[in-house]
């Protein structure tokens, strides 16, 4: 069912309304720290869930995991009930979401985990944030992975396969390309880093199923997926991997669906410009792809920045649905980037854009969404709405409550370790190493005879210069002392015989 989702009203009492429908052209939330950008992604998320569009949300700051729990009460959620209903929200009522929450850590939520075959040396090389060069070394690790059937799961198994891939290196040079100990170095330095900030926690198993971040309560509504992102800011790669690698699997394994009359999910990329900070070409042009290309596959991107010029051209141009707060221009760099993002908007013949960039108060906006015929509408200066949910942070106790009632809370909760790479090379080392031992102390015995005598081990299989397994090495113990056995027999025999024709002699 078609849903036009209110937003907020402009200047002339307009409502103004995403249209769900058009909801999987992705948007932007952007403005200044302060100037209400969180407040209008949790109206947003909100009028989603309503709508029974599951959501996804990175809390970045920690105060945007109230969903889970009903809005103000007293003399502040009347004034509150007042705003809505003087923007046309007449059935306003506080109420709480369907709420799941994820953490990387595991301390606020359930667990989130990956492996690395998954993320791909593409985005790997990103949180590793190695050259081109060490980038082709990771290539070739996971071609030898796919070839060998060797599974990587987590960082122990990526450094078994590069500890392979360098003891090997002049076979693997041939074959794929040229690989140094330098290189190999390099990125096991990398990974050390990673996991003294904690990255090794993202790497392992279970893995998450994305279809968990799809579900609807029993009464229709779309679960909001908030995940804990503020321990997860001290390494932004990793957090801006994450996304990339949640937004990537996405594309590749929801089905194509065309125009739904709501999109299947929605995601907020808070902190968006770190998805591009220091990203390669290839990266880049990687993230135009899958944001052109899924909203096919039902699923819309919301990105949220202060600025929109954070945002690619290629991509901010695929944007339809925007809200922009207020931007200040103290600087001639920050007049600059309001007039850019001024350009960015429809115009409105009876609005200056640039100038209502800056003045625009807290808890307004200019908004410019996708009209039926699916074009950017009049830019127009709106105040938004507010949001039903608590904007009170959640304590850890809530939060914990809600996990232990979560029905996916013992699918994630227990670590999985099964074999993978590094059990499978660590048992073949072991295995190599054994067999030599064996082979070298059945080479290394002492004959008990020599002469012509020892010429009869030949007749056993004895000598040569190969290296033998442990059955060969076995069989030729053992026939060794045969002929050692025989060897002493017929010494005696012809010694006895010397002594009695001595003896006859005499």
């Amino acid at each position: 069912m078609r849903e036009s989702l209110a937003v907020g009203a402009n200047e002339q009492g307009e409502t103004q309304s995403v249209l769900s429908w058009y909801a999987n052209r992705h948007g932007l939330i952007a403005g200044a720290t302060g100037t209400g950008k969180t407040f209008t992604l949790r109206m947003l998320a909100e009028r989603f869930s309503s709508a029974g569009v599951p959501v996804f949300t990175a809390d970045v700051k920690g105060d945007l995991n109230g969903f889970a729990f009903t809005g103000a009460d007293g003399a502040k959620a009347a004034q509150v009930a007042q705003r809505a209903a003087d923007l046309g929200d007449k059935d306003f009522e506080f109420q709480a979401f369907p709420t799941a929450y994820w953490d990387l850590f595991g301390e606020k939520g359930l667990r989130v985990r990956t492996t690395i075959t998954e993320v791909g040396p593409l985005l790997l090389a990103r949180v590793l944030d190695v050259n081109e060069t060490q980038e082709g070394v990771l290539n070739i690790v996971f071609r030898i992975a796919d070839e060998q059937n060797l599974f990587l799961i987590d960082l122990k198994d990526l450094r078994a396969l590069l500890n392979y891939v360098s003891e090997n290196a002049a076979e693997v040079s041939v074959k794929y390309g040229n690989v140094t100990a330098q290189s190999v170095g390099a990125i096991m330095r990398q990974i050390l880093t990673l996991e003294n900030q904690g990255g090794d926690r993202f790497f392992g198993e279970p893995a998450l199923d994305l279809k968990d971040w799809m579900r609807c309560d029993a009464n229709g509504r779309g679960f909001i997926n908030v995940l804990a992102a503020d321990k997860l800011m001290n390494n932004p790669r990793l957090y801006a991997t994450f996304l990339l690698w949640a937004l990537s699997e996405l594309f590749e394994n929801l089905p194509e669906v065309g125009d739904l009359d709501k999109p299947k999910a929605i995601f907020f990329f808070d902190e968006a410009h770190l998805l591009f900070t220091d990203a390669s070409e290839a990266l880049v042009r990687k993230i135009e792809q899958v944001v052109r290309l899924i909203r096919s596959k039902g699923v819309g991107i919301y990105f949220v920045t202060q600025n929109p010029i954070d945002i690619p051209e290629t991509i901010l141009g695929q944007l339809g649905n925007r809200v922009q707060h207020a931007l200040r221009a103290f600087t001639p760099r920050d007049q600059k980037a309001v007039r850019s993002a001024a350009e960015t908007f429809r115009a409105n013949p009876d609005l200056d854009i640039e100038s209502a960039i800056t003045e625009l108060k807290t808890g307004e906006a200019l908004v410019s969404f996708l009209d039926e015929n699916g074009a950017p509408s009049i830019t127009q200066k709106s105040k938004i709405l507010p949001p039903r949910s608590s904007v009170a942070p959640a304590t850890l106790v809530q939060i914990h409550a809600v996990v232990a009632a979560d029905d996916l809370r013992e699918k994630y909760e227990q670590d999985i370790d099964r074999e993978s790479a590094h059990e499978i090379l660590n048992g073949q080392q072991a295995a190599a190493q054994a067999e030599a031992e064996t082979a070298e102390a059945a080479q290394s015995q002492p004959e008990e005879s020599g002469g012509w005598l020892s010429g009869l081990g030949g007749l056993f299989g004895g000598g040569g210069g190969r290296r033998q397994s442990v059955g060969e090495a076995v069989l030729k113990t053992a026939a060794r002392n045969v002929t050692n056995r025989i060897a002493r027999e017929v010494g005696n025999q012809l010694i006895r015989g010397i002594f009695g024709s001595l003896t006859k002699r005499r």
